[in-house]
């Protein structure tokens, strides 16, 4: 019999028909006088084979890393002081993050890098650089940033596992970013980006499966 996991070989002296055990796949020898049963067990183990191995070469090249977080407390947070934090910017006509335009061209392939890359952005200039009076809004920005720091640490992992890796579209993606920045005043661009976090909340929501961390 042949079963998953082995295909039918005929020796070359007595031509019976065993079983040599590979990576689930069924290719008969002497095709004509295999019984259609098997046959058809064959084709179904073959066909089986193919899936799982593209299926496998997908997941590789793809690979989505979950980020443990409660992404709905981060969005409440920032809801509750968005339109304070947007009534503070001085440049309604400008944008840093394309208003999803540089974001929406990513290729599945270049997501995790782009998340690090954003969370890194957010977290080492435009958390450090605001300066924020309110203790209210301090408080919920201070609650985000430690939300992205652990979803960089859930980002680590991954590249520990060579899950992560930036190509130069990704690069270049978060070097538009940066340049934007770098082009209004720090603490205008602190507040700017600010605003315009629901933008990227909303892209790890799209893009990256989410897990609580509760």
């Amino acid at each position: 019999m042949c079963t998953k996991g082995a295909f039918p070989h005929r020796s070359a002296s007595s031509l019976p028909l065993t079983c040599v055990h590979t990576y689930i796949v069924c290719v008969p020898v002497l095709w004509g006088s295999v019984p259609w049963g098997m046959k058809l067990q064959c084709v179904s183990l073959w066909l089986l084979g193919t899936i799982l191995m593209l299926c496998s070469v997908d997941n590789h090249g793809l690979r989505r890393c979950l980020i443990s977080t409660d992404m709905d407390h981060i969005e409440d947070s920032f809801q509750e002081i968005k339109r304070a934090i947007q009534a503070k910017d001085t440049f309604p006509n400008v944008t840093i993050l394309s208003t999803l335009e540089t974001l929406q061209i990513i290729k599945p392939l270049d997501v995790c890098c782009v998340t690090k890359n954003l969370l890194a952005f957010y977290v080492d200039r435009v958390f450090k650089d605001h300066q924020e009076p309110n203790p209210k809004i301090l408080r919920k920005i201070s609650s985000i940033a430690n939300s992205f720091l652990y979803m960089q640490k859930t980002l680590r992992q991954c590249q520990e596992q060579r899950q992560c890796h930036c190509r130069q579209e990704a690069t270049n993606v978060t070097r538009v970013i940066h340049d934007n920045y770098d082009q209004l005043e720090v603490r205008s661009a602190a507040v700017k980006s600010l605003g315009e976090l629901d933008i990227f909340l909303a892209w790890i929501a799209k893009n990256h499966e989410v897990t609580s961390s509760a």
